[in-house]
């Protein structure tokens, strides 16, 4: 009854977006076939290029590992997020915010700008905070509130602006030397955050971004009479049960005891205001392990006690198993890019960025590599494995046309985030909170894109005419 509800109660573009996810969930493979296929096509475009066959074997099994302390990173990320999100302190937040709205449509407005503005600060935090104030608002039976427009409401972190944010994967690589490709890193040199997330410019279309999409997303909402709850789904909204199991055994004590928690994070605080003290908080922040630490630390201390923290650590962790097997390969494939080359000493990432710079102008330049970033994303959900097989030849042809590499870095960042959208890939996290099915939602994100798509490529073009060109700057 309700799949039927929902098929009348939306316009043409919506319904439109439903069949196109019906479709993808039923034809798409899992992520990481796509990754395979991306192996198996750069091996290839090696080999045609005129590379040898060992050299194309060496260049994959040589840079299958190199990325494995960012990959450990990008898990921490979602892990730090989700321990957050899932605390005591921060379920009050969201229950008293779901208390706030006084109509549907104010709190489907109201989830829209708490998840954007929580995803600036982590995409981990943005899904899973977003999804618990979704169901709080949807436990309140007087605003009979449209619980799918709720869930892509929910979205709108990772579809709009966390790419933005200080998660963002591809500004944290630039940011740090140790994390990138060796063999890329003379081509990008190291960009600090202030060339990238916090340029005004950058700033200005998260901004942007942040008010359309709150309008956007209460403006779609169905009115009372066509709204689909929670209850019309059959989905409960209940709180989860985060009761601690009870002690059974005496050694069990310093488990539900503070005391470990206390200590720890005393030193934590120790170590990270020698980290702010001895670098600009810009600087510092940067870093993905003092992020994650900071992240990480915060989550212990607001879980309390060490069992309701490692409840949340195991709920945590399989949202990371995408992330954990496909990096190894997406830093094989910016290997094979840069590194197996023909004869003549040039590469398949050479190749395409010399098509870059004889196809475009330092004008054109944010159009092309805007709409070219937003399509490949569709097809390899990930922020930081893209980026990695962008970075060798966008780069190169950003040096060449003599583009801001800081802002080339953000031309990425925000069309990156376009697909997410609509592809379910990052949804599924959000999803399991929910208990929705991609479906349901991005009939609204769908909607989203369109509006979204325009606006940031115009953006982007506009923008770039402020920014003047500096060369790599290296460690």
């Amino acid at each position: 009854m309700a799949r039927e509800r929902t098929a009348a109660g939306d316009g043409r573009l919506a319904r439109l977006a439903l069949r196109f996810t019906g479709w993808a969930e039923r034809w798409f493979p899992d992520a990481f076939i796509f990754v395979a296929i991306a192996v198996v096509v750069v091996a290839v475009a090696a080999l045609v290029n005129g590379a040898s066959a060992p050299a194309v074997a060496k260049s994959f099994g040589d840079g299958f590992w190199t990325l494995i302390p960012f990959t450990m990173q990008m898990a921490f990320v979602t892990i730090g997020g989700y321990v957050v999100a899932t605390s005591a302190p921060v379920q009050r937040l969201i229950d008293w915010l779901a208390r706030r709205p006084r109509s549907a449509r104010g709190a489907i407005g109201m989830i829209a700008l708490a998840t954007m503005v929580s995803s600036l600060l982590s995409w981990g935090l943005s899904l899973i905070f977003g999804g618990l104030l979704a169901r709080a608002c949807a436990r309140r039976r007087d605003l009979r509130m449209d619980y799918r427009a709720a869930g892509a409401a929910a979205y709108l972190g990772l579809g709009a602006t966390w790419a933005m944010g200080l998660s963002s994967s591809a500004a944290q690589l630039q940011a740090n030397p140790a994390s990138l490709p060796p063999a890329l890193l003379p081509t990008t040199g190291v960009i600090p955050f202030s060339q990238t997330i916090f340029l005004w410019q950058s700033m200005l279309i998260a901004g942007v971004l942040i008010v359309l999409s709150t309008v956007i997303a209460m403006a779609s909402a169905p009115g009372r009479d066509a709204a689909v709850t929670a209850e019309d789904m059959g989905i409960d909204p209940a709180r989860e049960d985060d009761a601690l199991p009870p002690r059974t055994q005496p050694g069990e004590w310093l488990e539900h005891a503070p005391l470990v928690t206390v200590l720890i994070g005393l030193l934590a605080v120790g170590w990270l205001v020698q980290e702010f003290a001895k670098a600009d908080w810009m600087v510092a922040i940067s870093n993905l392990n003092t992020y994650n630490f900071l992240f990480l630390m915060a989550g212990l201390v607001l879980h309390w006690r060490p069992k309701r923290f490692l409840i949340a650590l195991a709920r945590a962790v399989p949202a990371t198993a995408g992330i954990l097997i496909q990096y190894p390969f997406y830093a094989a494939i910016a290997a094979m890019l840069t590194g197996a080359k023909n004869g003549a000493g040039v590469g398949v990432a050479d190749q395409i960025a010399h098509a870059f710079v004889v196809l475009n102008t330092p004008g054109s330049f944010p159009l092309t590599m805007g709409a070219c970033s937003a399509i490949l994303g569709f097809f390899v959900p990930s922020g930081g494995g893209k980026w990695l097989l962008e970075a060798p030849y966008v780069m190169q042809a950003a040096n060449e046309l003599h583009v801001h590499l800081g802002w080339a870095v953000q031309i990425y960042n925000a069309a990156e985030a376009l697909p997410n959208l609509i592809n379910p890939f990052w949804m599924l996290p959000l999803l399991g909170i929910l208990g929705l099915k991609a479906r349901d939602i991005v009939g609204f994100s769908f909607l989203q894109l369109i509006v979204h798509l325009p606006v940031v490529l115009f953006l982007l073009w506009a923008l770039s005419f402020t920014l003047p060109y500096q060369p790599p700057v290296l460690p």
